[in-house]
């Protein structure tokens, strides 16, 4: 894998000492530069690609690293390196899809210190926050939470709160968001254009670690979380303004083998009506865990059908890890 390119925040835009309520430098030293290699024939190869490249945080005393969970999905190589410069392979320990996290374990001594997680449900729109990267202070960056709301991605994907920082981070995958009190609040997802009153801002969407605790121990124990997984369908789709359109099929996915179209617009789901990403997701997944019938009225052409889903458990796709 290529050597990240040299680079820096403006000196301007980097925290200080001087600037914080806690040590920074322990902070910045808790996190881990993360590389991965995916297989070619990995189910996340072709979206995501086979070498991928992000942050992560260094959670526990044995070195536990919390990750976006999509930098180690289906990977079967993982590297850490420290700020310090010590290198060590990582297992990916656990993956949990409803929030996105992800956890490595390190094969190896990192000798980093680690962070302890804050209450992201504490901090409100307007507070200047801290979102490091590995690298040192260079590539940490003053920022402040411009918005708290829902997020729906179209890969079958929703928070009902997630944290929008401005200014954005170039390098998010996996970036620590901190508390002024330099405790852990966010894990960097998402690079995305976010409406601020009259203003059109690139933000940072960060998945408040508050959805950590509640699944932490599972995940150490099982690899996910401990809730049934939710129905699958295998689709990406956008909103219009009379229901969802579907834009892409997984092959051989739920959807299409159901017989589900492109550009088909999905009216509802059972008897929901759905007109936004959230509405149909929920709909979906208050039918029941993944394996579940979902039936869909779509308009196609002119013509309105009912296809029945037999939905699927997306983790079933995946290739899954192995110390072999």
């Amino acid at each position: 894998m290529a050597k990240p390119p040299h680079w820096a925040f403006p000196e301007a835009l980097q925290p200080s000492a001087g600037d914080t309520q806690f040590n920074l430098a322990r902070a910045l030293d808790a996190m881990v530069l993360v590389r991965t290699v995916i297989p070619e024939d990995g189910f996340t190869a072709d979206t995501l690609g086979t070498e991928r490249g992000g942050y992560g945080v260094v959670i526990a005393e044995d070195g536990l690293v919390l990750t976006i969970g999509y930098l180690i999905t289906e990977a079967t190589q993982i590297w850490l390196t420290s700020n310090r410069g010590t290198v060590a392979e990582g297992f990916p320990l656990a993956y949990d899809q409803s929030t996105g996290f992800g956890l490595i374990q390190p094969l190896g001594k990192l000798g980093a210190p680690h962070l302890q997680r804050g209450l992201s449900a504490d901090v409100k729109v307007g507070d200047s926050v801290f979102a490091l990267g590995h690298g040192g202070r260079a590539h940490a960056l003053k920022t402040r939470i411009v918005a708290k709301q829902e997020f729906a991605g179209f890969w079958e994907y929703l928070l009902d709160e997630a944290i929008f920082t401005a200014p954005a981070h170039p390098q998010w995958g996996g970036a620590a968001l901190l508390d002024a009190q330099g405790d852990l609040i966010g894990i960097g997802s998402l690079l995305v254009e976010q409406k601020v009153g009259d203003e059109s801002l690139q933000t940072n969407m960060f998945v408040p670690t508050d959805l950590l605790g509640p699944i932490f121990n599972a995940m150490l124990k099982t690899g996910r979380s401990q809730h049934p997984p939710r129905p699958w369908l295998g689709l990406y789709a956008q909103e219009h303004e009379n229901g969802v359109l579907v834009g892409t099929l997984v092959p051989d996915g739920p959807a299409e083998d159901a017989g589900v179209r492109v550009g088909d617009l999905v009216i509802s789901v059972g008897a929901t009506r759905v007109q936004s990403l959230a509405q149909f997701f929920r709909a979906v997944w208050q039918l029941g865990p993944a394996g579940v019938d979902v039936p869909l009225k779509i308009a196609r052409a002119g013509d309105i059908a009912n296809v029945t889903v037999k939905s699927g458990d997306r983790s079933d796709y995946l290739k899954k890890p192995s110390l072999q």
